[in-house]
């Protein structure tokens, strides 16, 4: 008897994470995008890795901060993913982009704490295909 409760709950839990990436908005989806790839060592964080991932042509999708002070930084970033058209999204803070990409430390209520801005990053390999990869993909395409 309670093994079939337990079934039941998992159930429902497992209907209900399914029902979330529908209502999710292009930042959200780019953030689990960001984490699932940093999981399956796929992504490349700073401008070192960035502009390799680029030149090779091997990134699938470039992250920019806005924030980001050095001109020619932001610059070479934007040439390289126009020249190679690779998409390139911007969002808002270094601070917000270093914790999405795993460049801070968690703490025991699952907080980020000591983030290290990062200006910017590339997904070499998705990881998983998931919604929130459909949801970014399709967010691309219709800026495009």
């Amino acid at each position: 008897m309670a093994d079939e409760e337990v079934m039941n709950v998992e159930e429902e839990v497992m209907e209900v994470e399914e029902k979330e990436p529908e209502n999710m908005d292009p930042m959200e989806a780019l953030q689990q995008v960001l984490q699932k790839s940093m999981h399956h060592d796929g992504l490349a964080r700073g401008l070192r890795e960035v502009v390799k991932a680029l030149d090779r042509e091997v990134a699938h999708l470039c992250v920019l901060s806005k924030s980001c002070d050095e001109p020619s930084y932001v610059k070479l970033v934007q040439t390289l993913c126009k020249s190679k058209k690779i998409p390139l999204i911007q969002v808002v803070d270094s601070k917000t982009l270093g914790e999405w990409c795993g460049l801070c430390t968690i703490n025991d209520e699952g907080e980020a704490e000591k983030v290290v801005g990062c200006s910017s990053a590339a997904i070499v390999d998705w990881g998983q295909e998931t919604k929130a990869r459909e949801i970014l993909l399709n967010h691309i395409k219709s800026q495009s």
